[in-house]
């Protein structure tokens, strides 16, 4: 297990923790929560840092560390909302875009298509990180920040959006250019079946002759 596999485990193991400061009532809870997603959200960066910088890119890191961030940004989210500091429907839409676009990626990879990550996934994530570390503190610490929250909140719906149509649109031309070479493919191979082999026509001359 090398050192950028190791965090993004870390990650997921803060991923419960996470969930129990900031639903269970005791004082600084705050200040605790906030700490642990920041140590979890750098833990993000610094794990593609060091795969980057060592060379140390597996299979098992491509696959867990998307996977660990949807389950960080999914569980502090709902614990917003139980705290009432989000709207239960800006998070709705907001895990309704990763439900659908892990899905439209699933479906491609398992066709052999590849679509890359969108741009505007950064933006969002950064906006994720900002929003939620201000909600959490801005009610009780940083008041004057708390409506910044709910702008950040906002960002990452546009993102969310605006991303997932970009998703779906360059989904819908790899999978228009996926399908037209199918059918030539098809088309080449079954115009190779009607074709004659060089073997008939000579049977069919030699029987002409004798006839």
């Amino acid at each position: 297990m090398n050192l950028p596999n190791s965090l993004t485990l870390a990650r997921i193991f803060l991923i419960p923790l996470l969930v129990v400061v900031l639903l269970t009532k005791f004082d600084g809870k705050e200040l605790v929560g906030a700490a642990i997603f920041g140590l979890a959200a750098l833990t993000d960066w610094l794990d593609g840092f060091f795969a980057r910088r060592r060379k140390q890119v597996t299979t098992f890191g491509q696959l867990m560390d998307p996977l660990a961030d949807k389950l960080l940004i999914t569980a502090a989210l709902v614990s917003l909302v139980q705290m009432e500091l989000a709207p239960a429907w800006m998070v709705a839409v907001i895990l309704g875009r990763e439900l659908g676009v892990t899905v439209l990626r699933s479906v491609a990879y398992s066709r052999g298509i590849t679509i890359p990550a969108s741009p505007l996934g950064k933006v969002k994530m950064m906006s994720q990180v900002v929003a939620i570390l201000l909600l959490i503190l801005g009610r009780e610490y940083l008041q004057g920040f708390f409506v910044l929250g709910y702008v950040a909140l906002w960002v990452v719906l546009i993102a969310a959006l605006v991303s997932a149509a970009d998703y779906y649109r360059r989904f819908a031309q790899v999978q228009a250019r996926h399908d037209v070479s199918d059918f030539e493919a098809a088309r080449e191979r079954a115009s190779r079946k009607k074709a004659p082999s060089p073997g008939a026509d000579q049977d069919r001359s030699r029987f002409a002759s004798r006839s």
